[in-house]
């Protein structure tokens, strides 16, 4: 079960969103909302994994009220204006509705949500699981396979994070506090406010950065002890 919200300031476009969760055995829908705040507010106590989320509302758009979100849900962004689609992937959205929304494309876009939380599922039994060989990370419309072996460290940039891995990079959305939902915390560190480094892949420690894949990696200050605590150095 797929517990869910929608948020927009249409009545009828939350009618239609009702109507068709109602339809389909696996979305719950836990509340809907008009007014963009008061849906902030409730994601604050509640988890959900999935947002239906309006992008032209007054006071706060669909895209500022997800960029607040230090949780942030699977989305789903619906909006009669297609001119906000690309901005919407930027946002690792789901899928891009355009209104009027049909049931038929509706469901495409459940289902590609259904899809995700059963591959993050099958590769971690358990998020923060060290056993998983593969994990799935979703940037933009796309969702990367990805051995977690072949991961050699992770850069934080803004409101983004690049993994570096053997085969090429990946950019994701995510918050640095939030990435370990995302990646084992077992085999992995963190050495700086802006990098974590997988320890299987470090070839040479120093006392203000390591090297990892022949690319210097600064060791922060205040990681530096449990860094060196960790190796026995």
């Amino acid at each position: 079960m797929i517990n869910c919200i929608a948020v927009d300031d249409e009545p009828k476009a939350l009618d239609v969103i009702h109507r068709y969760c109602k339809k389909i055995d696996s979305l719950s829908l836990k509340a809907q909302f008009r007014e963009p705040v008061k849906a902030v507010e409730f994601l604050r106590t509640e988890k959900v994994e999935l947002l239906f989320l309006d992008i032209n509302m007054p006071e706060l758009n669909g895209i500022q009220l997800f960029s607040t979100l230090a949780d942030k849900p699977m989305v789903i962004f619906t909006t009669a204006y297609s001119e906000y689609a690309i901005e919407s992937y930027s946002l690792n959205a789901i899928d891009y509705l355009l209104k009027p929304i049909t049931f038929e494309r509706f469901l495409q876009s459940v289902n590609k949500a259904s899809e995700l939380i059963n591959l993050k599922t099958k590769s971690q039994p358990g998020i923060n699981s060290s056993k998983a060989d593969f994990i799935f990370l979703k940037s933009g419309p796309q969702t990367h396979k990805v051995k977690v072996d072949d991961i050699y460290y992770l850069e934080k940039d803004g409101n983004y994070i690049t993994v570096y891995t053997k085969e090429k990079k990946i950019l994701l959305r995510e918050n640095m506090t939030d990435i370990f939902d995302l990646i084992p915390k077992e085999g992995f560190i963190r050495v700086h406010k802006s990098f974590i480094v997988a320890s299987r892949h470090i070839e040479t420690i120093e006392s203000e950065q390591v090297i990892v894949n022949k690319t210097k990696i600064p060791l922060g200050i205040t990681y530096r002890d449990a860094f060196l605590k960790e190796f026995k150095l």
